[in-house]
């Protein structure tokens, strides 16, 4: 067939690409069949332990369905050499010589469900009669080819009368073998494609071709056998090896010797000619018989055994559940018979080039896919992937897929993109229905190398301010109190850095383990439930204040290092348990703990002292880390915020000026910009995006207020911030301030400034009255409408320790009674005007 209508040319050459294909997946199944113990599944198995659940699934079905095709590609091919030897010729009478058997679509399907029968029943008693009774057919396959050989030199020229039905009745042609003839080599080099007799369809490469690469797919017969083979790792590449050598050999020796002694005719008109040439013609029928015997009951029981892993392995729950049942000797005799009667549906389809196209590219596409599992677990470069095989490289396996994949839409477009489409929607769906694995998977390790490598490629020598984003720190005692806390944060990391940060007071010398591996598990699912996109990062420490610089300075990794430190705020109020009304757990409450212990009673003493507390901010900003100190968070229910429907929108407040040194109040230092920066950040968050900003310039009388807010307005133009600017006299506020201060305005307080860049600690805290922190509040709280959050200038801490409790008094007076409210100092320059 392939010669008849392709040329000895192209023969040859759909043959080298054929083998080259294979070949490259030939390799890529040995490195992976000897890199460990192999169970039952074959390709299959190889593709799910290396790719994970969702593409071994799916390229299990897609294999089993190659498999149940191409059985019954093969019962077809014996039913049409049955056929050709004893069918009832049109116009001839029943029962004349050997043509015995009626012709029909309905009587070769009956022959073809007797053939399959036969097949059945071998694979129904077990894998070894099969492997007895196909190494009888390879020493019966054997001989005939040795005949064969023989015949092309022993027979002399003759010519071989050929019958072939058409419409009025009988077209009868003459083929000539000629023996070994120059002229006749010839005129079979070129191509010379006709109209298939078999099928009446017009004949071309891709179609040949597909036809033709069904001889090459045996290439998994043995791998299919993995769980029956006594030491599959070492019989898999050797059979498989010597196996695809022997055939090319064959193939290209039988077609040079075809193309030239048998002329185009005979070569396209009669595909059993060679029964009329051999020295002993019935031999051949047996072999032609014996030979695709032997290749359907190999699909058969390969796709049994296919089912039977796909079952076992419970990636489509019930729908196999029937397939798993085997005999007492251990053969899966329910996946046999199921496969059996898949089969037998395909049997309707009749003809056999006809269901090819869709065979072959089932077969590609599972070799393209053992390629690619192969390729991906040698970019993985993970240590446990040493295969006992190693004449393979990242080069053969790319080339086998891509081979694979530009042979599959060459073949047949349609059915090409049609396996694809199937291939896609059951890996979707094994995505999301199949239980997770303990097979681990090749995803993980393929992103942890190309993680390694973009970390490493990551130059925090080559940061700028344009491309600053927050990588933040937020440390949490207790998840059951701070649920809303850590998604607000979450919103706030701008596709940044996100660490959630927890200390355990315990001594690792007192204790028998560690305890942080545990607890582990517990906050990972947390960050599933949230929905958050945040590592977690847990430490031992005898103090809060040590765990915290622990995580400043070990946490993150490369330029992936926290900048910004949130902390929420010490206060003497009860903690809520946010996590129980958090939307993440309402329908499944029952999953609430965790594993977390219950919130601290109102009685019980803290974990941390103000004084520490306020320690950690200093620790931080020398540092040099942001911070951002949360207070009231577990108050914002952003949901009903950002949906009401009421008008105006929800606002965002933000106060760029330090309320507690109305002395030096200015707009444009790092802090304040720092702190406008993460009030857009939040802005432009998918959920914040209604809300808008609402930026309060404080002014007295006599300081042209309309020049400073005209300058603020093109300070905010020139950073592309989209903000209203609320003027608010606060000119009662500072009366205060300078009543109770120790010196006028330009004295030693004003010296003391923080200059950007230099770590110095103001010392005019104990000159703030609580009389002005309260009018500050109560400035702050007037504002209305009431907003969603607001943003207030944190100061830095004093330099006088003892100074750390009054310092956190003012802050609390500050912030007291005005919802949520986030604290921010900033010690970075992030924002930039250039292009």
């Amino acid at each position: 067939f392939v010669v008849g209508h392709a040329g000895l040319y192209q023969a040859l050459a759909m043959f080298a690409v054929a083998y080259f294909i294979i070949g490259m997946t030939v390799l890529s199944v040995c490195a992976i069949a000897t890199n460990g113990a192999l169970d039952a599944g074959g390709a299959y198995y190889m593709i799910s332990r290396a790719l994970g659940p969702e593409f071994g699934g799916s390229i299990g079905i897609m294999f089993f369905l190659a498999n149940v095709c191409g059985s019954a590609l093969y019962v077809l091919g014996l039913v049409e050499a049955v056929v050709d030897s004893f069918g009832i010729l049109p116009g001839q009478e029943a029962g004349s010589g050997v043509h015995v058997l009626p012709q029909s679509y309905w009587y070769e399907l009956l022959y073809g469900t007797v053939l399959l029968a036969l097949c059945l029943v071998v694979c129904l008693v077990g894998a070894s009669i099969y492997a007895k009774a196909t190494f009888l057919i390879f020493l019966i396959v054997a001989a005939v080819l040795g005949t064969i050989l023989v015949s092309f030199f022993a027979t002399r020229p003759l010519k071989v009368p050929i019958h072939l039905p058409h419409f009025n009745g009988t077209e009868t042609d003459n083929g000539f073998f000629t023996g070994f003839s120059l002229g006749t080599l010839r005129d079979n080099l070129g191509g010379g494609y006709g109209v298939d007799y078999t099928t009446g369809q017009m004949m071309s490469f891709s179609t040949v071709f597909a036809v033709m690469f069904n001889g090459c797919t045996g290439i998994m017969a043995g791998s299919n056998m993995s769980g029956d083979l006594k030491r599959p790792s070492y019989s898999i590449p050797r059979g498989t090896i010597s196996a695809v050598l022997f055939t090319y050999l064959v193939y290209n020796l039988l077609a040079f010797l075809m193309c030239a002694t048998c002329n185009r005719i005979l070569l396209q008109k009669d595909y059993g000619f060679l029964r009329d040439i051999s020295i002993f013609p019935p031999l051949v029928t047996v072999g032609i018989y014996a030979a695709t015997l032997s290749a359907a009951m190999s699909n058969l029981i390969g796709a049994s055994r296919i089912l039977y892993a796909l079952a076992r392995d419970d990636l489509f729950g019930r729908a196999l559940a029937l397939a798993k049942k085997t005999s007492a000797s251990g053969n899966p005799v329910m996946a046999v018979i199921i496969s059996w009667l898949v089969v037998q549906v395909v049997l309707f389809s009749g003809k056999l080039n006809t269901i090819a196209s869709v065979v072959t590219t089932f077969f590609l596409l599972v070799y393209a896919t053992v390629n690619l599992a192969c390729l991906a677990l040698e970019w993985a470069s993970a240590p446990n992937f040493r295969p006992t095989f190693r004449y393979f490289t990242w080069h053969t396996c790319l080339l086998g897929i891509a081979g694979c994949c530009v042979m599959m839409f060459l073949i047949s477009p349609v059915s090409a993109s049609a396996s694809l489409g199937f291939l896609l929607l059951l890996l979707l769906a094994l995505h999301y229905l199949s239980p997770s694995s303990t097979w681990g998977y090749i995803s993980q390790a393929l992103i942890f190398h190309q993680v390694r490598k973009y970390l490493l490629m990551l130059d925090v020598r080559k940061d700028h301010v344009k491309f600053w984003r927050p990588q933040i720190l937020l440390m949490v005692q207790n998840p059951r109190g701070s649920a809303r806390l850590i998604d607000f944060v979450n919103d706030l990391k701008k596709s940044g850095l996100y660490v959630l940060g927890h200390v355990e007071l315990q001594d690792l010398d007192m204790l028998p383990s560690d305890p942080l591996q545990p607890q582990q598990d517990s906050w990972l699912s947390l960050v599933d439930k949230l929905n958050v996109k945040a590592f977690v990062s847990l430490t031992l420490a005898p103090s809060v204040r040590h765990g915290v610089r622990q995580l400043l300075f070990t946490s993150g990794l490369g330029g992936m290092r926290p900048n910004t430190l949130v902390l929420g705020f010490y206060d003497d109020e009860a903690p809520q348990d946010g996590l129980a009304r958090h939307p993440a757990f309402t329908s499944a409450r029952e999953e609430v703990p965790l594993g977390f212990p219950p919130l601290r009673a109102p009685t019980t003493p803290k974990l941390l002292s103000a004084r520490e507390y306020v320690g950690i901010v200093a620790d931080a900003l020398k540092m040099l880390r942001n911070v951002l100190l949360a207070r009231q968070l577990e108050s914002l229910d952003k949901a009903w915020e950002l949906r009401r429907a009421a008008s105006p929108p929800p606002t965002i407040h933000v106060w760029p000026v330090n309320l507690l040194r109305p002395d030096s109040a200015r707009y444009a230092d790092t802090c304040s910009l720092f702190l406008l920066q993460m009030a857009c950040v939040l802005n432009m968050a998918r959920a914040w995006r209604r809300a808008s900003l609402r930026l309060f310039l404080c002014v007295e009388a006599g300081t042209m207020p309309h020049a400073q807010e005209e300058k603020l307005r093109q300070l905010l133009k020139d950073l592309r911030i989209q903000a209203q600017i609320q003027l608010v006299p606060w000119d009662a506020i500072t009366r205060l301030h300078w009543q109770t201060c120790r010196g006028p305005p330009g004295g030693p307080a004003e010296e003391e400034e923080e200059e950007e860049g230099v770590v110095n600690f103001p010392t005019n805290t104990t000159q703030v009255s609580d009389e002005y922190v309260c009018a500050a509040n109560k400035l702050v709280l007037e504002q209305s409408p009431a907003p969603a959050v607001r943003f207030l200038y944190l100061p830095r801490p004093p330099a006088d320790t003892s100074l750390y409790p009054l310092y956190l008094h003012q802050l609390e007076l500050l912030t007291r009674g005005l919802g949520p409210t986030v604290l921010v100092h900033g010690v970075s320059a992030v924002t930039s005007t250039q292009l």
